[in-house]
């Protein structure tokens, strides 16, 4: 064999591919994907490392959408970023985010419908082309209420207005609790359906228009001012995250919040195994119909994984994201880490422990796009119920075209005083209209 200094050119051979090898490296910018806390998120990149074969470096910081802003504007280089389909419209004005459907139509696994279908892809789809692959199904948002207070009470599910009204009255007569918690307008979309109008922008006859911000809207804005001015609103919620009004609901203090279908199961969960002999019964309700009798909620929008325009390492990033839509990627989602959060018996059954107990099956994708596998544990209580009044009711995703970034200061500016009773609905609306068109955004 011949040889280079004294080493055989097989060795150096191996060498280099060895280092190649080492040298493959995925940085992942998320959110939501990983462990629930610093110690697992080592343990999921190592069982994540293990089956890519990669060297990953996964970075989940706490003020999310400021890091990712920041980190598109910067230039900093990410093989991958999570984001949502309302954030698109910036990224591809911005040259931010590769078109990856070419990628995608030349991967066996992400062109398979099975695992996610082509509905899922036309959520987000611009002019034919795609920039980036769903993360999970998302569901849709819904006002959530404490469905045992609704039998302690002998109250039948909210339908009207009213119907609401006298839900809050007990609960805060018998609970001393708020009625309702949000944070800000998310969302509020449930009880603007009475209303008939949707969140987000509309265009009719090519015209742009924000319903929130149409003569429609100011009596659900008066309706909530009500609520206010009666005690029946948490008062904190121009200010609240979603952390302070989630808490706010498993500790009795709020009778209904606004927030998504997964998350009723979640609540279950939690309150659940933290405390077994809790009554608390979480339930998603369909929104209050409209003049026409349709109820408006919203689908969620799409959480996508983006493959930034510098990203270094491409192909590992199609790598993830096959492996994330396969068995073993559903797994890692859904319950966690191996031996962490489950194991595996003999007969090939699994068991979760009881920090996976805790982590209520969510370790990224809690509900996958794929439509043949199957979660070994199932669906979370009242999960099932909630995503069936999402399609019910045919919800679909906001529109949020790049105009929305100022549009939405403005909504919020005079819906808050409206709500909070500083001014009418009427003069809220107003004074939307007055600056949107002066901003020109809407026509």
């Amino acid at each position: 064999m011949k040889t280079l200094f004294g080493v055989t050119l097989g060795a150096i051979a191996l060498g280099l591919m060895t280092t190649s090898l080492l040298a493959q490296d995925l940085r992942i910018l998320t959110a939501v994907t990983g462990g629930k806390d610093a110690a697992e998120q080592e343990l999921f990149v190592k069982e994540l490392e293990a089956h890519l074969g990669l060297k990953i470096e996964m970075v989940k910081p706490e003020d999310y959408d400021n890091v990712l802003f920041t980190a598109m504007s910067s230039g900093e280089k990410y093989d991958l970023v999570y984001g949502d389909s309302s954030m698109l419209a910036n990224f591809v004005a911005q040259g931010a985010v590769q078109d990856v459907t070419a990628l995608v139509a030349a991967s066996p696994v992400l062109s398979n419908v099975a695992e996610i279908p082509a509905s899922e892809w036309a959520l987000f789809d611009i002019d034919g082309k795609k920039y980036g692959v769903p993360n999970k199904f998302e569901g849709g948002t819904m006002p959530v209420v404490r469905e045992d207070w609704l039998a302690e009470f002998g109250m039948k599910d909210p339908v009207t207005l009213d119907d609401w009204v006298a839900f809050f009255k007990k609960a805060k007569e018998v609970k001393g609790a708020y009625g309702l918690s949000m944070a800000g307008l998310y969302d509020i979309q449930g009880f603007m359906s009475a209303a008939g109008v949707k969140a987000g922008y509309l265009t009719v006859d090519g015209k742009r228009t924000i319903p929130y911000a149409t003569d429609a809207a100011a009596p659900i804005y008066d309706w909530f001012g009500a609520l206010y001015k009666e005690g029946l609103i948490d008062p904190q919620f121009t200010t609240n995250g979603s952390k302070e009004f989630r808490n706010l609901f498993m500790t009795d203090k709020v009778a209904a919040v606004t927030y998504w279908d997964a998350w009723v199961g979640l609540f279950n969960n939690i309150v659940h195994t933290d405390h077994p002999e809790s009554k608390f019964e979480a339930k998603g309700i369909a929104g209050v119909p409209g003049p026409d009798g349709k109820v408006i909620l919203r689908r969620g929008e799409p959480s996508l994984w983006f493959i930034p325009t510098n990203a270094e390492h491409t192909a590992n990033a199609i790598k993830f994201l096959e492996f994330w839509h396969s068995p073993a990627g559903y797994v890692m989602g859904t319950l966690g880490v191996k031996d962490v959060d489950y194991t595996v018996k003999a007969d090939g059954t699994y068991e979760l422990t009881e920090q996976g107990k805790k982590h209520s099956l969510d370790h990224g994708s809690p509900r996958v796009e794929s439509t043949t596998w199957v979660n070994p544990f199932g669906l979370l209580p009242g999960v099932q119920a909630a995503q069936d009044v999402i399609v019910a009711s045919g919800a679909t995703v906001e529109q949020h075209p790049v105009e929305w970034n100022d549009a939405e200061p403005i909504l919020k500016k005079y819906a808050f005083a409206a709500m909070s009773g500083e001014m009418t609905g009427a003069e809220a609306v107003k004074h939307m209209q007055d600056e949107l068109k002066a901003a020109n955004l809407i026509d």
